[in-house]
């Protein structure tokens, strides 16, 4: 009888802590729908700025946004919460991942912890908002450039930084084009929910690779120079490429990208990503 009870509640505790990590998994999918979120409001307002309009096509722009809906300050604590969940999630995987070659461990950890420091600071943005405070992105990035900037070594520092962001957003594009992002997802049932995951992968990839593409030449421009000012964000990324010949039909291409991007994220990765 001793064994038997003792059996049934190891059984019982591997089925609550089974429960917990569902249900962990259910809170961190919602970083997913928060990252959709915010990518398909600056896809938003970035349509508008090729349709000459106003706004600030970032994150602090895109959350402030959403803060002046009706109803916006509930979704910004419920992205909040995802986000900060879906952090702390790949935090702890990047933690526990083990076993097997080890270069493709700490490919892994590295991996997971990206994504972890990522959603962090996208939840960072919607708590400053969601505790009624504000944020300025390009004004942050321009500060921490000149910091950097003034230190012995900064222009280089500043420079590598601005590759490694235009190398992710070669990537990025790689992963669209090819359709590398299906990687990311498990089995998608039927034709409908296949189409969308489709064209908003490759559409919203793409395009959020453009954009980092050009943020990343901006940054190495500012090294170049020595001049803080040129490093404005994705606000000014966006902009950039607003001035250039057609480029409001070029900036209306990508924001409907990022819109896809932010469908593919809230519809898609979401419901259907691994974790």
């Amino acid at each position: 009888m001793d064994r038997t009870h003792g059996s049934g509640g190891k059984f019982t505790q591997a089925a609550e802590r089974a429960a917990d990590s569902k249900g962990f998994e259910r809170a961190a999918r919602v970083g997913y729908v928060a990252s959709g979120v915010l990518h398909a409001l600056i896809g938003i307002i970035a349509f508008q700025i090729a349709s000459g309009g106003g706004g600030n096509a970032d994150s602090s722009g895109a959350v402030a946004a959403l803060s002046q809906q009706p109803g916006g300050i509930f979704l910004i604590w419920f992205c909040f919460v995802g986000c900060i969940a879906l952090a702390l999630f790949q935090a702890s995987r990047a933690f526990l991942d083990r076993g097997g070659d080890k270069k493709e461990v700490w490919k892994k950890r590295a991996t997971d912890a990206g994504t972890a420091i990522a959603y962090g600071a996208i939840g960072v943005t919607f708590g400053i908002f969601a505790l009624g405070g504000s944020s300025d992105s390009e004004q942050s990035q321009v500060t921490w450039t000149a910091r950097l900037l003034s230190q012995p070594t900064g222009q280089l520092l500043v420079g590598v930084g601005g590759a490694v962001i235009a190398g992710i957003g070669l990537y990025f594009i790689y992963k669209g084009l090819t359709q590398k992002f299906r990687e990311d997802l498990g089995p998608i049932p039927g034709q409908t929910w296949q189409r969308t995951a489709t064209v908003t992968g490759i559409g919203g990839y793409t395009a959020k690779g453009i954009s980092l593409l050009i943020l990343g030449g901006l940054v190495i421009a500012a090294a170049v120079t020595a001049d803080p000012e040129k490093s404005t964000g994705l606000d000014g990324a966006l902009r950039t490429l607003n001035e250039a010949p057609l480029g409001w039909l070029a900036l209306g291409a990508v924001g409907v990208g990022l819109i896809f991007y932010g469908l593919y994220m809230g519809l898609i990765r979401a419901r259907f990503g691994k974790l």
